[in-house]
């Protein structure tokens, strides 16, 4: 185990390296000058050299990507163009919104997708397996923005029963959980969808397995027999999904954070993109590259205590 956690934390930094060095690079060379924009409309020439020579653009590339990297490694992430905000400081202040976000939309898929994937690998070829496999791709199908437009329209807007969007009241709150609801829903539905067909069949896999048969011809009961022994080993898999989905969920935030109004980390990075704000779009993208690599390993953790056959050393 130990082993492993040092190979992955070696492919970390590697990663990391690599990723901070695409994105400062795809930044530089996307159109549009950072200083032109801060400066604006009634800047100078003269303004705008000056703007430039003191964040430092007119140097080579790989000199201002090392300086970056210097400051990384001294815990400075940079300030923003736009707002001269810590970018370390303005994304500690999102990330509890992106993060909460996250993880209630990844319940809401674990929760649907689990158990419309288990009925409908038991219920092979009924009517619930034929609608478990119409849900799941329409929930792969339909658009985050317009099915989250949808919701509001019909929850926030005529039946008035849940807030428009925001989350500007605490997440263990009745109020801070209603305001996750409608966002949640339109994050994991697609999550759900995948999680579905990978539990059904994966479920399908395990319940035809000669120890399957070998428990029901003893007379177990058919509860025990797939919460206890088909359950358990069919997670697998679901697991690798489950730990993927988390990572995209928390990178693909953006889209529901600008239908819903929440002020996350993926908001944060559109504004900061449209303004050329490099170091709050850098800043932004290795948070994200670093949780996804971290939530993986903990996937490959969990694998180990689901199934003790399997060894890392």
């Amino acid at each position: 185990m130990i082993a492993l956690i040092s190979r992955r934390f070696i492919q970390l930094v590697l990663l990391l390296f690599g990723i901070s060095f695409l994105v400062f690079g795809s930044m530089h060379l996307a159109p549009g000058d950072p200083a032109t924009i801060i400066g604006g409309p009634t800047a100078s020439d003269s303004d705008i050299a000056a703007i430039r020579d003191s964040l430092g653009l007119n140097d080579p590339f790989l000199v201002q990507y090392w300086d970056y990297l210097k400051n990384i490694f001294q815990g400075d992430f940079g300030y923003s163009y736009q707002t001269k905000q810590s970018v370390a400081e303005a994304i500690a202040i999102r990330f509890p919104n992106t993060l909460n976000l996250a993880i209630a939309s990844m319940i809401v898929a674990v929760v649907i997708g689990v158990i419309a994937g288990i009925i409908s690998a038991l219920k092979q070829n009924s009517w619930l397996d034929v609608t478990s496999t119409v849900f799941a791709l329409g929930g792969i199908s339909i658009p985050n923005f317009w099915l989250g437009t949808i919701l509001i329209l019909v929850f926030a807007v005529n039946l008035q029963i849940l807030p428009v969007g925001g989350l500007s009241a605490p997440f263990w709150t009745v109020e801070g959980m209603k305001q996750l609801i409608l966002p949640a829903i339109t994050l994991g539905t697609g999550s759900a969808a995948m999680i579905a067909r990978m539990s059904r069949s994966s479920m399908l896999e395990v319940i035809k397995a000669d120890y399957i048969r070998t428990a029901r011809s003893k007379g177990v009961k058919e509860k025990t027999v797939i919460w206890i022994h088909a359950l358990k080993n069919s997670m697998i898999p679901v697991i690798t999904v489950i730990g993927l989905n988390f990572g995209f969920l928390l990178g693909g935030t953006i889209i529901t954070e600008q239908v819903f109004a929440i002020n996350g980390v993926g908001r944060l990075m559109i504004d900061a993109i449209a303004a050329r704000d490099f170091p709050m779009v850098q800043g932004s993208v290795l948070l994200v590259a670093t949780l996804f690599v971290l939530v993986n390993l903990i996937v490959d953790i969990v694998y180990v205590f689901i199934d003790p056959r399997i060894s890392y050393d």
